[in-house]
């Protein structure tokens, strides 16, 4: 983790890997999980070497997860979470959000927001919170630039216009599921 305690690049890899497994709720095999990761992180943050580069085997030589059947990648082997997994999951799903724009914060927020529902209610309830905390700072980030350039020549005010009225939406959703999770 970074030093705020937000997740690197490869932590939210291991996020999406740990999650995938305890989402399907019975053992996986290492190729539908890899695929089912690379599926998922490249709809979000489309291609990227740098974000797939985390290795599965990693995540069994570590503990997290446990091979069934078979050895590894070499023979397709069935993996399941280990309790070290779902503490490790835990850790990873409860880790503060950083207030940015980054397609690395929204794969880490659409994954928060995928794998919410399998957290103890109380953890649901602080993960809500994060995600509405980071939204209203990153709402009050650009209605700021725009007190000082919404008048420039050019675009940039119809931008922050388009772009503070999305954030206003969202945050009004993020409340809303804060509500359902937290009654």
């Amino acid at each position: 983790m970074f030093a705020d305690n937000t997740l690197t690049p490869k932590e939210a890899v291991r996020l999406c890997a740990l999650g995938t497994i305890e989402l399907a709720g019975k053992p996986m095999r290492y190729s539908e999980l890899a695929d089912a990761i690379r599926h998922f992180i490249s709809r979000i943050t489309g291609p990227s070497l740098d974000i797939m580069g985390t290795s599965i085997e990693l995540l069994r030589y570590e503990g997290l997860v446990e091979a069934i059947s078979g050895k590894g990648m070499e023979d397709d082997s069935q993996l399941l979470l280990t309790d070290d997994g779902r503490k490790e999951f835990r850790s990873l799903m409860t880790a503060k959000l950083r207030a940015s724009g980054s397609d690395v914060n929204k794969l880490i927020t659409t994954l928060k927001l995928r794998f919410i529902h399998l957290l103890p209610v109380e953890d649901q309830c602080q993960q809500a919170e994060i995600l509405i905390d980071t939204c209203e700072t990153e709402l009050a980030r650009l209605v700021d630039l725009r007190s000082h350039h919404g008048e420039d020549p050019g675009f940039l005010g119809e931008w922050l216009n388009h772009d503070i009225g999305q954030l206003e939406r969202h945050l009004e959703w993020l409340v809303g599921i804060s509500d359902r999770l937290c009654e």
